[in-house]
């Protein structure tokens, strides 16, 4: 394996994990995954903060270089099969 696919695997790798925490640290809206981690009690308090602006700014801006992680991998793997070769 050369350099670009251990880059771009390292950071699908790297925005997987940032991405699954951006979205459990979500507000609840009804059930689900975040009330798991104490999210359901937090009903009195308001989902347009800046907060969580902010993180839905930055759920966003992860998956979307998650995404172009793996198509940028798809691309090397299809028309570069002699940069994934491996030996």
């Amino acid at each position: 394996m050369t350099w670009p696919i251990i880059t771009l695997s390292v950071v699908l790798i790297l925005t997987s994990i940032v991405l699954a925490l951006f979205i459990l640290l979500h507000k609840s809206r009804g059930g689900g995954m975040s009330d798991l981690f104490g999210g359901g009690m937090s009903t009195g308090m308001g989902g347009s903060s800046v907060a969580e602006r902010n993180l839905d700014r930055l759920t966003v801006t992860v998956g979307l270089v998650w995404l172009f992680a793996i198509i940028g991998l798809l691309v090397l793997y299809r028309f570069f099969p002699e940069i994934g070769a491996m030996g």
